[in-house]
């Protein structure tokens, strides 16, 4: 395209959102998109041609636009427009369309920015795992799932049953124990 983009380390961008870039504004400024490590930037976002610093966040459907920066543990709420060339300090929320000073974020707000990318970080590698079984592991697992649906102590305790041991699992043939094909 015409700008460059770069995603630091640690960074979620979640579905249906959009990264993109300016040339240049009016008075020739180059305008890359720029997002720092461990960022968290909601589902159907717009960022364009901005700068997002290190541990940020950028609400679901927000829009930032040429210029933006939102600086290190800055907030902006969920649907906002963040007009050109606007600045988001640290530790502060910002709103609404256009965008303006909502309030200052609570420590439990700068630890929870932090806390979500690396919630996300951590998903990710759960999917990652999925993502590596094969076949067989898959459906042996499935197997399992309906064996012991709706059979879980903390689940039945809360309801108040109580379930003997389940009786021996009996796969059919057709499916193989994934650890059986590893020898």
């Amino acid at each position: 395209d015409v700008n460059s983009i770069s995603v630091g380390s640690g960074t979620n961008i979640q579905d249906n959102s959009l990264v993109h870039v300016a040339k240049s504004n009016l008075s020739g400024k180059v305008l890359p998109t720029t997002i720092g490590d461990n960022v968290t930037v909601g589902h159907s976002a717009v960022l364009h041609g901005c700068t997002v610093e290190d541990e940020a966040f950028v609400g679901m459907g927000a829009t930032l636009l040429d210029g933006v920066v939102v600086e290190r543990h800055g907030m902006v709420a969920a649907g906002s427009l963040v007009r050109q060339n606007t600045r988001i300090p640290s530790g502060e929320v910002w709103g609404g369309n256009p965008a303006k000073f909502l309030r200052k974020l609570t420590d439990e707000e700068i630890a929870f920015i932090s806390q979500s990318a690396t919630n996300y970080s951590n998903l990710a590698q759960v999917h990652a795992a999925e993502n590596a079984k094969s076949f067989d592991e898959i459906e042996f697992e499935k197997v399992l799932r309906k064996k012991f649906a709706r059979r879980d102590e903390e689940y039945d305790s809360m309801l108040g049953v109580v379930r003997e041991t389940p009786q021996e699992i009996i796969v059919p043939d057709s499916i193989k124990d994934p650890k059986s094909l590893q020898k």
